[in-house]
């Protein structure tokens, strides 16, 4: 595939072009290792590393046109393309490089601090089940139909973004359902994307690490609203605080969704024990496999896209009945011994609370619950008591353990977690920095009829510790802990 810079440069804001404008362009790059002939290369300041200062060495290799934010002197074969913000120009170059991609499909985003993994996965297991080809965007996974894709962030970068939807155009998909984190707005991801349809599921403590402030957080989601088109629809919902803030100043369709407020797509529910939850959708009884107020929820989002997309509704209740949990959401095993593990990527603290809140309203009252749960290192730290907190006021025994430490010490780490710890629950809180140790010793601790709660990590298949990812599987070590324990 290529491209002539000329079209690119149409949709690009330029604030000078020095060289050639005719040149066909192959492949779009940040990456100094891959910027050879032919390639247009984008000077990205990142976190870690300055793209600016590798534009010699992409020059010395072959490439012809770079994209910069700074001017530099510009030898006679190259084009030098400056823009305010390479991160914009990249992303919407790579939307014309790849003929526009979401123009030809369903594109619908779904954002929030909790609940974009659920519902996007729901919303692409719905449609399949309906008979539709789509794509899936996800933390968990990318999919085209069946095929799988390794999805290393919750968003891709703009180049793999669009290269993924218009892989699923040429391959007939007819819709696509993705994740849109907040670092992926700021960051200019999504820019150029057209979107069917935008969902806000909630916005709790999260990210703070790098928006700084809760008022920057909602901001940066809020600006993806901000930028819908007219034809689009904006669905929020309206039981979180700031709601109604994502549809201020949107030109989109504005619908709303809620279990406890007035909203166009409403949801009660009936029943909620570990067997599923009988809900009532809009005033028609619906029984779902999926479990807690949280998946409520997902599952009226789901519900109210589905009719904003314009299915039929009595096929959509049919079909919510036969989805299943998504991977690491509250996925549960039963072991020999009658010891109930429940497995959730509950990582922010409003996750913590929804899922032991959850628990809360199965459990009989006469069993022990207990909370495993650890906190990211370099990351967030302000949640972290908060954590602990809402582990000690929820759960009958704690063990604080690693979650993903990275590069900081995990002691440290729950070292800080324990501050939220009242004195009033010493007693039943424990610190154990292996996670394995944690879960071995919550097994052991707990008889027939209790609940232990691993929290934190969910589908992640993975321990990062000092840059280094071992092989960790919450589900698969319980079930192996309980296999050694039931013997």
């Amino acid at each position: 595939m290529s491209r002539e810079l000329d079209i690119i440069l149409q949709h690009v804001a330029v604030k000078d072009v020095i060289g050639s404008r005719q040149r066909s362009i192959t492949s779009l790059v940040f990456d100094s290792r891959k910027a050879i002939a032919g390639t247009a290369f984008f000077a990205i300041r990142g976190a870690a590393t300055d793209g600016h200062q590798f534009i010699e060495a992409v020059i010395a290799q072959g490439c012809d046109v770079v994209f910069s934010e700074e001017q530099f002197s510009v030898p006679d074969n190259v084009t030098v393309v400056l823009v305010e913000s390479t991160k914009e120009a990249l992303a919407i170059a790579a939307n014309i490089f790849y003929d526009e991609p979401s123009k030809h499909i369903k594109l619908v985003g779904v954002t929030g601090t909790n609940g974009k993994t659920t519902t996007t996965t729901l919303l692409f297991n719905l449609y399949t089940g309906l008979g539709f080809h789509c794509g899936l965007l996800s933390t968990v996974v990318n999919k085209i139909g069946a095929r799988e894709i390794l999805s290393t962030h919750t968003t891709p970068d703009p180049v793999s973004l669009n290269a993924l939807l218009a892989e699923m155009v040429e391959d007939g998909c007819s819709h696509c359902f993705m994740e849109v984190s907040s670092h992926a707005i700021h960051q200019h991801r999504i820019t150029g994307l057209h979107f069917a349809g935008a969902v806000f599921t909630n916005i709790t403590h999260d990210h703070l690490d790098y928006h700084k402030t809760f008022a920057e957080y909602i901001r940066v989601k809020k600006a993806w609203f901000d930028h819908l088109d007219s034809k689009a629809f904006a669905l929020t919902n309206v039981d979180d605080k700031n709601g109604m803030v994502m549809l201020q100043n949107t030109t989109a369709r504005n619908f709303s969704y809620a279990l406890k407020s007035p909203a166009d797509f409403k949801v009660k529910v009936l029943e909620n024990q570990f067997s599923g939850l009988v809900l009532q959708l809009n005033g028609v009884e619906v029984w779902t496999r999926l479990i807690g107020d949280f998946n409520a929820y997902n599952l009226l989002a789901v519900y109210a896209v589905s009719q904003l997309l314009g299915e039929d509704s009595t096929e959509v209740m049919t079909a919510l009945s036969t989805l299943e949990s998504v991977e690491g959401r509250f996925q549960y095993v039963v072991s020999n011994a009658g010891v109930t593990a429940i497995v959730d990527y509950a990582h922010t603290p409003d996750a913590l609370e929804n899922v032991l809140k959850t628990i809360g309203n199965i459990r009989t009252g006469n069993e022990t619950v207990f909370t495993v749960v650890g906190c990211g290192g370099d990351r967030d730290r302000e949640k972290r008591p908060k954590m602990a907190a809402i582990a000690c006021e929820l759960s009958n025994k704690v063990i604080l353990t690693s979650d993903n430490p990275r590069s900081e010490n995990p002691d440290a780490i729950l070292s800080e977690m324990m501050t939220g710890v009242e004195g009033q629950h010493f007693k039943k809180t424990l610190s154990i920095t292996d996670r394995l140790q944690a879960i071995k010793t919550a097994v052991s601790m707990a008889e027939k009829g209790d609940i232990i709660l691993i929290a934190g990590k969910g589908h992640e298949k993975y321990q990062e510790i000092n840059g280094v990812k071992h092989d960790f599987d919450d589900m698969q070590t319980v079930k192996n802990i309980f296999n050694q324990f039931d013997k």
